[in-house]
């Protein structure tokens, strides 16, 4: 038992430290805080692509913490879905990325879209997919 009793905060919490730590190590950098930042910046920009059903049967799969940064500043209605281009995903993630150093674009991606088919289930994952643009698709590995 935790101080303060309250489990399900530690249990995210931690794992929560265990995905950014993985990622980090999978990026090879020493940030931590870059990689959750490369982390959540992938997540928002699939999360606008998706439709709510399948957003939601994602957003399920990820360590508490990791879900609520998923849906910070989201407002449905204000995120039309519609085909995008790979530039699109590059540009906005760079941008987001802005001065962090260790990052070198679409590899980078790859390696979250890598973390994500080891932490999420293979069957979501395919689903999550073929949801997505072809765009983005293509550059997300299947599982």
């Amino acid at each position: 038992m935790t101080a303060q009793g309250l489990e399900v905060i530690d249990h995210t919490v931690h794992t929560t430290h265990e995905w950014i730590n993985e990622l980090a190590g999978r990026l090879d950098w020493t940030s931590k805080r870059s990689a959750l930042r490369l982390l959540r910046t992938v997540l928002h920009h699939v999360r606008d692509h998706l439709l709510i059903d399948e957003l939601a049967q994602f957003s399920a799969q990820l360590p508490l913490l990791l879900r609520g940064m998923m849906f910070e500043e989201w407002v449905p209605k204000h995120t039309p879905i519609k085909e995008r281009h790979v530039g699109d995903l590059d540009d906005y993630i760079r941008t987001q990325m802005g001065d962090t150093e260790e990052y070198r674009g679409r590899p980078d991606v790859i390696k979250v879209f890598d973390l994500l088919n080891a932490r999420i289930s293979a069957g979501e994952v395919n689903d999550i997919r073929a949801s997505l643009p072809s765009a983005i698709r293509e550059i997300w590995p299947a599982p």
